[in-house]
C-alpha cells in the first residue's frame, strides 16, 4: 500500500477487552506502518483491565487514552451510560475521521453510538456473525447487530457473515470480506519461539498425558450451565484418571472464578490456573489434544493447530468451523458433554476428521485489506 497520496484519516481504535485488543493489535500495527495514510489513535475502556493489560505489553502497545471504566460486579445499564459519558469529550478532542471497533462487547455497541452521535465514520471489525438469538450469546448478539447497522464499514470475516448483513438490508458497498484479524495476530505470536519458564505451572505439567484445554466464561453460561460444565470436568477426569489432563484457565469475574473454584478445586486430573496471557494460550492449544471451549475466539484459532473444538453453548455464530467438521456444538449438559468427549478420545477415525481441516477463517492479511478499505472508502 503506498504512502504517496496524502489523503490522511485519523483514526481512533477503540477496545474494553482481551479479545478485542488481540484482534485490533494486527491493524493498529498494519495502520500505524503508513504514517503518510494514517494518524492512528487508541484509546481503552478497560472494560476487562487485568487481562487487557497483558495483551498490550505482548503487542507492545501503550494506550494514548485509558479511560479506566472497570468496577466490581458492574452491571451492562451503568457501564452503557459510563462508557457513552466518557466517550464523548475524547471524541471532540482527538476529531478523528474514523472510530474502529471490533466485535460484540459492551465498548463496541456504545463506542459506535457515541461516534454515531459525532458524525464519526464508523468501522466494525469482524462484522456479520450471527446466531439469530438475541439471547446466546448474551448480550454479544444484539451488541454486534446494533453496531453492524450504525456502521458505515462492515469488515465481515467470512463470505457466510457477508451474506448475514446482506440480509439484514446492510448495502454491498458497505461490507468488504476481510478474513479474521485473530489469523493475523495468531500468526505474529506463533512465529515468535516461547517456551514457558522451567518453574511455572505450565512446564511442570505431565508431558506423558493428553492435554484437554477448557476455556469457559460467557455470560450465558452463568450459573447451572457453568456448574453442569464443572460436574462434566469432574466425571471425565474421574473417568479418564491417567490418560487425561484437564486444563482450565479461569476467569477472574467472580461469578466464573467462584464456582469453578467450589467445583474443581483439588479434583485430581484437573489443573486450575490464573487468567493466561494470549502467548500462553496459543501455548496451551498447541500442546493440547482437545478443546473444550465457549470462546467465540479459540473456535477460530483452533483449526490453524488442528485442534478439535467442542463448543460448550447452544449455538455459535462460528458456523464455518462446524460445516467443515473442526468443531462441534455439544452445549452444557452435563452427560452430553461427558459422553461426547469420551466419544471423540476413544474414535481415532473421528478425532482425525476434526483435526484435518484447514482454518476457514483468514490467511493473516486481514489488517491490510481493512486499511485500504479505509482508504478507499469516500
Amino acid at each position: 500500500m503506498s504512502d504517496e497520496v496524502h489523503d490522511q484519516r485519523r483514526i481512533l481504535v477503540i477496545f474494553g477487552t482481551r479479545p478485542e485488543a488481540i484482534k485490533l493489535a494486527p491493524v493498529i500495527r498494519t495502520l500505524a506502518a503508513h504514517p503518510g495514510r494514517f494518524t492512528v489513535r487508541t484509546c481503552v475502556t478497560a472494560q476487562h483491565r487485568e487481562m487487557l493489560d497483558q495483551v498490550l505489553n505482548l503487542f507492545g502497545i501503550t494506550p494514548d487514552i485509558d479511560l479506566d471504566l472497570m468496577e466490581t460486579n458492574q452491571s451492562l445499564s451503568g457501564l452503557s451510560a459510563r462508557i457513552l459519558n466518557k466517550l464523548d469529550p475524547v471524541i471532540v478532542s482527538e476529531k478523528p475521521n474514523w472510530i474502529l471497533v471490533q466485535g460484540d462487547t459492551t465498548t463496541v455497541m456504545m463506542s459506535a453510538l457515541a461516534a454515531q452521535h459525532r458524525c464519526v465514520k464508523v468501522g466494525h471489525v469482524e462484522a456479520g456473525l450471527r446466531t439469530g438469538d438475541r439471547q446466546n450469546p448474551f448480550p454479544e448478539e444484539m451488541n454486534r447487530v446494533v453496531t453492524d447497522h450504525i456502521s458505515d464499514l462492515c469488515f465481515a470475516p467470512t463470505e457466510a457473515a457477508r451474506q448475514h448483513l446482506l440480509g439484514e438490508g446492510i448495502s454491498e458497498n458497505n461490507i468488504i470480506v476481510t478474513g479474521n484479524t485473530v489469523i493475523d495476530a495468531l500468526h505474529y505470536i506463533a512465529d515468535q519461539p516461547w517456551q514457558p519458564p522451567e518453574n511455572s505451572i505450565l512446564a511442570q505439567m505431565s508431558a506423558e498425558r493428553d492435554w484437554i484445554l477448557v476455556t469457559a466464561h460467557r455470560r450465558e453460561n452463568f450459573g447451572l450451565p457453568l456448574e453442569n460444565i464443572c460436574l462434566a470436568l469432574q466425571e471425565i477426569s474421574r473417568r479418564l484418571y491417567g490418560r487425561v489432563q484437564i486444563v482450565y484457565p479461569v476467569h477472574r469475574n467472580p461469578m466464573v472464578w467462584q464456582t469453578v473454584h467450589r467445583l474443581l478445586k483439588d479434583v485430581p486430573g484437573i489443573v486450575l490456573l490464573p487468567p493466561v496471557d494470549y502467548r500462553e494460550i496459543i501455548y496451551l492449544m498447541k500442546k493440547s489434544k482437545l478443546i473444550l471451549t465457549d470462546s467465540g475466539g479459540i473456535q477460530e484459532e483452533a483449526p490453524t493447530f488442528n485442534k478439535p473444538v467442542l463448543v460448550l453453548r447452544k449455538s455459535t455464530e462460528r458456523q464455518e468451523a462446524v460445516e467443515i467438521g473442526a468443531s462441534k456444538v455439544i452445549g452444557t449438559d452435563k452427560t452430553a458433554i461427558v459422553t461426547e468427549t469420551i466419544k471423540l478420545l476413544s474414535n481415532p477415525d473421528e478425532f482425525r476428521l476434526m483435526s484435518q481441516s484447514p482454518n476457514p477463517y483468514g490467511d493473516g492479511l486481514a489488517s491490510e485489506r481493512i486499511a485500504h478499505a479505509i482508504i478507499m472508502h469516500k
